[in-house]
């Protein structure tokens, strides 16, 4: 406050227009969690209705005991967490070996392998092509089609070798090899303990993205015990969209049009619980790993 008194009128004018503008941004984008959350605990009457707007009207937990009373929701958050766990395992494997790597000066024909690498950020083979790929490693109906094909981000590796080059000084890696340390044991006992932060962005990132993944689930996966939570969710909102005239009694189409409604609030919120859970675990690092690993110099 007090240098917000000491600046001139321009600048106040400035400050002011800047604060009003991401105000009116923040509520835009809160508005509609708080929204989400507040009819996921309303009545079915009241959603369909329009009389949540801000608060939880007739307060009902009826959407989320639909939603628990499912099985199909119990299998998909276990292959959920499964596929997210070792999806970003590998993930993180691969893009910090692939990050070293490319980090190092004396790696021969690396501006060439740099470009091949950029290259598939613009072109790919397309869907036809990976499909058949998986299908001839035999990895369809396996949850290994939800783990390789996807092993590694490139933008993501681009980040984290810009943060190991900015970061970490290559006198360490002097220092090391006049101490008689491998390159291996450089990477494990120097690089690693080095990239906490972009460590923590990278896991932020590919976990999200796996949890949050449907399409190559539906794609390759055809034995519904190995379906993540979100093609189970994906089916369970699907089968909400009943037809109110396909069914005689009126009392129970109002019920199936009102908690259709609430359901698939509630499974919003079923569905993003977890990331919200981790999200504050690695927020310290979140803004560090990225500013440090995107910017070079």
């Amino acid at each position: 406050m007090q240098s917000f008194k000491h600046m001139g009128r321009d600048d106040k004018i400035f400050h002011v227009i800047v604060f009003v503008i991401l105000t009116l941004f923040f509520i835009a984008v809160l508005y509609p969690c708080i929204f989400v959350i507040s009819a996921s605990f309303s009545s079915g009457t009241a959603v369909q209705t329009g009389r949540v707007v801000l608060w939880p009207v007739d307060l009902s937990l009826e959407g989320y005991k639909t939603v628990f009373n499912t099985p199909t929701v119990w299998i998909g958050y276990r292959n959920s967490i499964l596929y997210t766990i070792g999806g970003t395992l590998i993930n993180l494997f691969m893009t910090l070996i692939a990050a070293y790597a490319l980090s190092r000066h004396d790696l021969p024909g690396r501006n060439g392998i740099m470009l091949l690498f950029t290259f598939t950020m613009f072109f790919n083979g397309g869907l036809i092509p990976m499909y058949m790929q998986v299908q001839n490693l035999k990895l369809l109906n396996s949850p290994l089609s939800l783990m390789l094909p996807t092993a590694i981000s490139v933008y993501n590796m681009i980040v984290a070798r810009t943060f190991i080059i900015n970061t970490i000084p290559g006198e360490l890696l002097e220092a090391s090899k006049i101490d008689g340390c491998s390159d291996l044991r450089y990477f494990i006992s120097v690089v690693l303990p080095l990239s906490k932060a972009i460590i923590a962005v990278l896991t932020l990132f590919y976990a999200v993205g796996h949890w949050n993944s449907y399409f190559n689930a539906m794609l390759y996966l055809y034995d519904k015990n190995l379906y993540p939570l979100t093609l189970f969710l994906r089916e369970i909102l699907m089968s909400t969209n009943i037809d109110p005239s396909t069914v005689s009694d009126p009392e129970l189409q109002a019920r199936l049009a009102d908690m259709a409604a609430v359901i698939k609030y509630a499974l919003i919120m079923v569905s993003v619980v977890p990331v919200l859970l981790i999200y504050p675990f690695v927020q310290k690092y979140f803004v560090t790993g990225v500013m440090i690993g995107s910017v070079k110099g």
